[in-house]
């Protein structure tokens, strides 16, 4: 019997006409329901979830990922997730998908726009392209803020209220570092605590905290309501996970981040300079208060995060808390330039970049006190940000085409003499 059925929401369609799929994804809830649960995170997170004994459905517009992704779940567990190919802002849909699994009772929602470039081809040739670095959501969202609105905060609406409608009370939410801004504007707030005031700096982050304010709203109505009507109402809980850096990939191999067209996170970016797809990076930025210059973050595996997500679902079943937000991080911050030389180490050599100005909206450093969730969830990461550079070179290395090309044999007989 599984421990339970959750239902994962996968990623939002696209902000412009320029990607042929529109549908957002989101994830179906067979007790979880991860944010793109075909994408990057959610597949890592289905996966440990599935290793664990719970039933997962997905819900993913596949508008920026890969329904092969379940293929190497399925190989890494011997489980598949079930699939429904599902727009996290078509209530209907998502009504539908609740209905045919009556099981799910917790939702993990990482669906939410960000930018990501079309593919080459669509712009420059690729020997004249120059990635931008560590550019995440920042600089799309300022130009099309109410896509962002409309996408994000809409669609959690929409998740929300089918969550009500079919009695569906456990909510894990994808949020973001970003909801905190520059905490350095306070004294004695990095590492960024929960309690730091938040006060993002971009349409994207604003998103962000705008749907923490919504679940919470959304939780403590229906518990005071309940209540009130004499009801049982402790079964009603939230978590607002807020995440700093992912990055590496399955040590196997087999399991990376493949964003797709060109990624605008800062390790993935390496990864396409170093197989040559990309000539050079930018990096906007070398006059912040640093000990190089760069902007500080704090990077966590992947495996670590999808931990966090089974650690934090299983606290609010456990312990019905309300509403809670974690800090899912290391701790320890790196530079951009840290970061680019670590990927070097690994590549075996040094990899071209460009300075070129701050950006708007960029803070000099999001570092993660992790301290309550280590406390109250009994967690912290166990791997470090060079094991993330060695894995995510495995995956990159050997998957250039991620998720469009076959793996390699000698990784797939790896995986089935483990």
């Amino acid at each position: 019997m599984a421990v339970g059925t959750v239902l994962i929401t996968g990623s939002y369609p696209p902000p412009t006409p320029t990607c042929a799929d529109k549908q957002t994804p989101f994830a179906d809830r067979e007790r979880f329901s991860p944010r793109s649960g075909t994408g990057y995170i959610g597949s890592f997170t289905s996966l440990a979830l599935l290793e664990h004994g719970y039933d997962v459905v997905i819900v993913d517009s596949l508008y920026n990922s890969s329904e092969v992704a379940l293929d190497r779940i399925e190989l890494l567990c011997g489980r598949r997730p079930i699939f429904y190919k599902v727009d996290v802002t078509d209530e209907a849909g998502l009504n539908d998908v609740f209905a045919k699994h009556p099981a799910i009772d917790s939702v993990i929602h990482f669906a939410a726009l960000k930018a990501s470039l079309p593919p080459v081809q669509l712009f420059w040739p690729v020997q004249a392209l120059t990635a931008a670095l560590h550019l995440q959501a920042v600089g799309e969202s300022s130009i099309q803020p109410l896509e962002y609105y409309r996408v994000n905060v809409g669609g959690s609406i929409a998740l929300l209220r089918a969550m009500e409608k079919n009695n569906v009370h456990n909510i894990v939410f994808s949020s973001s570092a970003t909801v905190y801004g520059d905490a350095t504007r306070f004294p004695n707030m990095i590492p960024i605590p929960e309690h730091c005031p938040i006060g993002p700096t971009n349409p994207y982050g604003r998103t962000k905290s705008t749907i923490e304010g919504v679940i919470t709203d959304f939780i403590n109505a229906q518990r005071n309501n309940l209540e009130k009507a004499g009801k049982p109402f402790k079964e009603w809980n939230g978590a607002n996970l807020r995440y700093f850096n992912p990055c590496g990939a399955h040590p196997s191999g087999l399991m990376g981040e493949d964003p797709q067209g060109i990624p605008f996170n800062l390790l993935p970016l390496l990864g396409k300079v170093a197989t040559g797809d990309m000539e050079k990076l930018l990096v906007f930025g070398d006059d912040y208060a640093s000990k190089d210059g760069t902007a500080i973050r704090d990077y966590i595996h992947v495996l670590d995060l999808a931990r966090g997500h089974l650690v934090a679902l299983n606290y609010l079943r456990e312990h019905n808390p309300g509403v809670k937000a974690w800090n899912l991080g290391s701790g320890r911050g790196s530079t951009v330039f840290d970061i680019i030389k670590a990927f070097s180490s690994v590549v075996g050599r040094d990899l071209p970049y460009v300075v070129k100005p701050r950006r708007d909206g960029d803070v000099l450093d999001l570092t993660a006190n992790p301290a309550l969730a280590n406390k109250e969830l009994e967690w912290k990461t166990e791997l470090t940000m060079e094991e993330a550079c060695k894995d995510l070179w495995h995956w990159v290395e050997n998957n250039p085409q991620g998720y469009r090309q076959e793996p390699p044999k000698a990784l797939l007989d790896a995986v089935k003499k483990a």
